[in-house]
């Protein structure tokens, strides 16, 4: 993605007037992706109607067992950066009313988040359940399964086919301002 953006400086992010204020986030993983220490490359991004606002991509510091796991710690993630863009929104005097849309092509983490009995299973992220789980319960966040195949979040954090990357590339909101209408 790096190397996409430093060769195309004429690219932006355009939020139309006409933009419908929901924000929805894309969370993912690279469950053990790095081929030498096995750690897993988790990442997110957030959109304010249909144009990217922002993302984040990270090497987790520890080894994990299980994905589900790693995919619930983006889950957690996601839902404290939709939150923040929640509070911004609201002091620059925007309210936003409507439940945040948190996309995870996982189905065990949507599970574990809808799933408000913990086991000895989730012990080890049990305050993130907690804190998923909760906003669900007072509606704050909707959580929802996406197929891996559309999920936006996997341009931060896999390495895609031509095909699959241009075809994420094309629903990000990016556009060229340079380029003659």
């Amino acid at each position: 993605m790096v190397c996409y953006l430093k060769g195309t400086p004429g690219q932006g992010i355009l939020v139309p007037r006409s933009t419908t204020l929901i924000l929805r986030g894309w969370c993912d993983l690279d469950w053990a992706g790095c081929p030498l220490t096995r750690r897993s490359l988790v990442g997110w991004f957030i959109q304010l109607g249909s144009s990217h606002n922002s993302c984040k991509i990270k090497k987790q510091h520890v080894v994990s067992r299980s994905s589900a796991e790693v995919e619930y710690r983006s889950m957690a993630a996601t839902t404290c950066e939709l939150k923040w863009h929640k509070a911004v929104l609201a002091c620059i005097g925007v309210p936003h009313h409507h439940s945040m849309k948190l996309h995870c092509d996982s189905q065990a983490a949507l599970h574990i988040a809808r799933n408000p009995v913990f086991h000895e299973h989730t012990k080890h992220i049990q305050v993130d359940c907690h804190f998923v789980c909760d906003e669900i319960m007072i509606g704050n966040i909707q959580p929802s399964y996406v197929p891996t195949r559309s999920q936006l979040a996997d341009i931060f954090t896999k390495a895609l086919g031509r095909t699959q990357y241009e075809t994420l590339l094309s629903k990000l909101g990016i556009q060229d301002f340079c380029a003659p209408t």
